[in-house]
């Protein structure tokens, strides 16, 4: 299936399908903030796109290295640090210790709730739109339950009960999740050029960039 079919795809998923499936599952977030942290000694990876970077930016003084890293999948690294290397996504940067730098342990919250992305939104769910598979990019986590289109990931909050006002709005964002997951990859694959240049390349919708976002340029 192409990108382009698959965006098709998720638009014409029915919302009240996908709340019914949420609302079957049922979930309640917890604050135990484990969605936030890593896992082990892995990092923690949620993809962000460029215009959620920017709206993050936009309410503070945060430059784009503050927000976001190279996603490190296919990326060499040396002492930690990724150095050379293609990757495809951004993911929201980390702190010494892996877990999101927007995580406020103090207060057990997110500190860009109202701006955080949509992968963060959605957690611990994913739509899948394909026969086979994931669907979409999934969160942290092994897929532990399905009902109808989605996919439920590992979290202490499942099986819980959620309002059906709550379960809709769940829904809707879940499926425009879906649908910009797909307008992304159809923007990095007809903006894909390759790069002969040291370092890090990150290639998004917007072409290529160097780790702190700035346009790699002829």
């Amino acid at each position: 299936m192409t990108f382009e079919a698959e965006r098709a795809a998720a638009r014409d998923v029915d919302v009240a399908d996908i709340a019914d499936a949420i609302e079957s599952i049922g979930f309640e977030c917890t604050r135990c903030g484990h969605c936030c942290r890593g896992l082990g000694e892995a990092e923690h990876t949620a993809t962000v796109f460029p215009d959620e970077i920017r709206e993050i930016q936009r309410e503070g003084a945060d430059n784009w290295r503050d927000v976001a890293r190279p996603m490190p999948f296919g990326l060499s690294e040396t002492d930690g640090e990724p150095t050379t290397g293609e990757t495809f996504e951004w993911a929201l940067q980390t702190d010494a210790c892996g877990d999101c730098t927007f995580y406020d342990d103090e207060n057990e919250a997110c500190s860009i709730y109202d701006r955080r992305p949509l992968i963060c939104r959605t957690y611990p769910f994913s739509l899948s739109i394909e026969d086979e598979g994931d669907g979409t990019t999934s969160p942290m986590g092994s897929v532990v339950d399905r009902a109808g289109p989605v996919h439920a990931h590992e979290c202490e909050g499942l099986g819980r009960d959620i309002s059906r006002e709550d379960a809709e709005e769940l829904a809707a964002t879940l499926k425009r999740r879906a649908i910009r997951e797909r307008e992304e990859a159809i923007g990095v694959r007809d903006n894909y050029e390759p790069r002969d240049v040291d370092g890090v390349v990150v290639h998004d919708s917007e072409g290529q960039k160097r780790p702190d976002g700035t346009p790699i340029s002829e």
